[in-house]
């Protein structure tokens, strides 16, 4: 299990290291035993590292004559698709529910500790490190799924919810005004996920996303009929003035 999670760890780093210019484009990995000793695990787990990386195009792996970087580098495509707030939370709730109920029969205790520390951590009046705790938070269940595709993926979701100006204002806006609610929910996955269970650990993520799907909707509710509002005013103020009318 935990072999399973730090292949993805180590595979992150050899391509930091390749986009950093140590290992350039071309050249010969160091062998097995060095890289092992060099990021402190095992030489089964740079093996797997090996292989991912091989089946995304960042290196190639020669029989018999070695690991090279590959001449042509996958391209790192950072463009994010315009989606709502709404469609993001949608999305996060089908993907991270799944990863929940995995990680219930994977996490560690360590992890355990991890969100614990996490949940205390979104209490604070800091906005900055409320958020930051919500996203590990969330990034080390998906870790704890041991599924390298579905930590990827959670974390472009993330992403999506801190780059995309719209989907974070609507993210704060609901955010601010929950706090305590939305701390009792990550105690409850927390709970599942203490307890191994996989059924509860997906209800309780799928709960916290329909809530956040609820705030969103009586904000945006709020909203338009603020906008209403203030457009009968100025139709007010335009029409039924006395001087317009004298």
């Amino acid at each position: 299990m935990g072999e399973k999670r730090l292949f993805h760890s180590v595979a992150e780093q050899i391509t930091d290291l390749i986009k950093d210019g140590v290992f350039p484009v071309g050249a010969r990995l160091p062998g097995e035993r060095e890289l092992a000793e060099r990021f402190g695990v095992s030489r089964v787990t740079i093996r797997e590292a090996e292989i991912a990386l091989q089946a995304i195009g960042r290196i190639e792996i020669k029989t018999g004559s070695g690991v090279y970087v590959s001449e042509k580098q996958p391209s790192d495509d950072s463009q994010l698709p315009d989606v709502s707030a709404f469609e993001l939370t949608e999305a996060r709730s089908l993907f991270e529910a799944e990863a929940a109920a995995l990680a219930a029969q994977n996490i560690s205790d360590e992890d355990i500790a991890k969100l614990g520390r996490f949940i205390k951590e979104m209490g604070s009046k800091d906005e900055d490190i409320s958020t930051q705790a919500d996203q590990q938070f969330h990034i080390t269940i998906a870790e704890a799924s041991g599924n390298a595709a579905i930590v990827h993926t959670i974390k472009t979701l993330w992403r999506m919810r801190e780059e995309l100006p719209d989907v974070k204002a609507a993210y704060e806006s609901v955010c601010e005004l929950d706090t305590s609610t939305r701390t009792n929910e990550h105690q409850d996955i927390y709970d599942a996920l203490a307890t191994r269970n996989p059924l509860a650990a997906r209800q309780a993520m799928h709960s916290h996303f329909r809530r956040l799907i609820e705030a969103m909707l009586d904000a945006t509710e709020k909203l338009a009929l603020e906008e209403v509002q203030q457009r009968a005013n100025e139709s007010r103020e335009r029409f039924l003035s006395p001087a317009k009318i004298g």
